[in-house]
């Protein structure tokens, strides 16, 4: 799984002209999926991404997790994320998980963040035409691969 990981004021995702989700301050999470990914890397992620300490302490110090703050989540899937550009200037999607294995990942980790945050999470619409607004604040964006558990 990579995910890309925005600290937010406010996030936002829009499907056919309509709100599908919607955060203040919390975390914006855009997530691929590839078949190499277990239910062991659902959990890992989930963790990492509620305990992930990038929000201002009293000091002004990226000390308290969302989970400290009691922010909230937005989820949306992105399967461009495991895009190859390796050759020409087309990009190649062929790392990203199908459908058929994406989407119960995909709400595999749904409930994985909702059970470690203890509230429900904001998503998106999986494999829809969707439109993003958000308003980084930070800018704070962090990327993470569970391949490559830095």
């Amino acid at each position: 799984m990579r995910a890309v990981i925005q600290r937010v004021t406010e996030a936002s995702v829009t499907v056919e002209g309509s709100i599908t989700g919607i955060i203040k301050n919390g975390l914006l999470v855009l997530l691929g999926i590839e078949d190499a990914d277990t239910a062991d890397d659902t959990i890992w992620l989930s963790n990492k991404i509620g305990n992930l300490r990038i929000f201002n302490d009293e000091d002004g110090v990226m000390n308290k997790s969302v989970l400290d703050i009691g922010g909230d989540i937005l989820l949306i899937s992105q399967f461009t994320l495991f895009a190859s550009t390796k050759k020409g200037n087309r990009p190649s999607y062929l790392k990203a998980s199908k459908p058929d294995f994406a989407i119960p990942m995909y709400q595999a980790m749904i409930a994985q963040l909702e059970k470690d945050l203890g509230k429900p999470i904001q998503t998106g619409v999986f494999g829809a035409d969707m439109k993003v607004a958000l308003l980084n604040d930070g800018p704070v964006t962090i990327m993470i691969d569970t391949r490559n558990k830095e």
